[in-house]
């Protein structure tokens, strides 16, 4: 089975919308991601939205995670301007390295298409999952001082980690 990361979603889809609602409406992205929660088909149509907007001003790159070019499991994006690689793979397809791939192919893509000196995570402590893919895909850690975030209520902590080319 082999994994890849198609340009979007089709945005005028029935069958991916409801699959966007499947994958964002889940506790865990809740608790990580900014994404408004909860994530109903509104959500989502508001959401494509915004990812039509930055695709059109070229401020972010969103991607779908596929395999084969099948149905979305997750998402992969890039910030231009910021050179911050974000993911997210649904509950059903974590554990498969989906989130490894997808975040290897952005990386490759920030260097080669934008050439991008360097790209970034933002990463909590307690987010195994992410620290286990930072570190597979090269990221390391940086010494700079964390960023306290806040949103939705909770306040946490992003550690930034770092992949350059000549690592």
């Amino acid at each position: 089975m082999a994994s890849s990361c198609a340009n979007g979603l089709n945005l005028t889809s029935s069958r991916n919308l409801k699959q966007m609602v499947s994958l964002f409406d889940d506790p865990e992205v809740a608790y990580r991601t900014p994404v408004m929660t909860p994530f109903d088909r509104r959500a989502a149509e508001n959401y494509l939205d915004r990812v039509r907007q930055a695709k059109a001003a070229r401020t972010r790159l969103h991607l779908a995670i596929t395999v084969d070019g099948g149905l979305a499991r997750g998402e992969v994006i890039l910030n231009n301007a910021t050179a911050m690689i974000a993911y997210m793979v649904g509950a059903a397809y974590r554990g498969q390295g989906l989130a490894t791939r997808a975040v290897r192919l952005m990386t490759r893509y920030a260097y080669d298409v934008v050439d991008l000196p360097g790209v970034f995570l933002e990463i909590e402590a307690d987010n195994v999952g992410s620290v286990s893919v930072a570190r597979a895909t090269g990221f390391r850690p940086l010494d700079e001082e964390p960023e306290v975030v806040e949103d939705k209520g909770r306040r946490y902590t992003l550690r930034l980690w770092a992949h350059e080319r000549s690592w």
